[in-house]
């Protein structure tokens, strides 16, 4: 992380390939994980419920207890590790703060709502579907515009400052 500190990031080719390439990998992650969330149910609550408390006509039944704790057991520790990833990235931009704040924040608490909306869907009440559909659409929007951000940052040009520059 000191070579975005200190600014090397811009002569470090290896680092700046490197962190280029993991963006572009989570791109395609975030287009996975749509691809994998609308193959079971789309933007409306109906499919939402439809999916975590089963449907008879197509012989499909409820979300187990147990299948929701495996995947929330993965789920919380592999979008905390990547939001954690992405926000430690974007520390390093020049972006303000209030930005950094806004987006770090949504990333987080959009992963954790998202995982817990089908918890209550289906073991509270049909109606947090929407709760789903709107973590869903505000943690793969936080994701995408944090590799924007960093990756805008890692794309643009900066002014070095000069010795003849300096503020005295």
């Amino acid at each position: 992380m000191r070579f975005f500190v200190s600014g090397e990031h811009y002569r470090k080719a290896l680092l700046y390939t490197c962190i280029l390439l993991f963006l572009g990998y989570l791109v395609l992650f975030a287009v996975s994980a749509a691809l994998m969330y609308f193959n079971h149910m789309d933007l409306s609550p109906a499919s939402v419920v439809d999916y975590y408390l089963g449907n008879e006509a197509e012989f499909r039944p409820p979300r187990s207890y147990q299948s929701l704790l495996e995947v929330s057991h993965f789920h919380l520790f592999a979008q905390g590790m990547l939001a954690m990833t992405l926000v430690h990235l974007l520390l390093m931009t020049e972006l303000p703060v209030w930005l950094k704040i806004g987006l770090g924040a949504t990333a987080f608490f959009s992963a954790v709502a998202n995982e817990a909306a089908g918890w209550l869907v289906r073991f509270v009440h049909p109606a947090f579907a929407w709760l789903k559909v709107g973590t869903f659409l505000a943690l793969e929007g936080s994701l995408l515009l944090l590799v924007l951000c960093i990756g805008g940052s890692l794309l643009r040009p900066v002014a070095r400052p000069r010795p003849w520059h300096r503020k005295r």
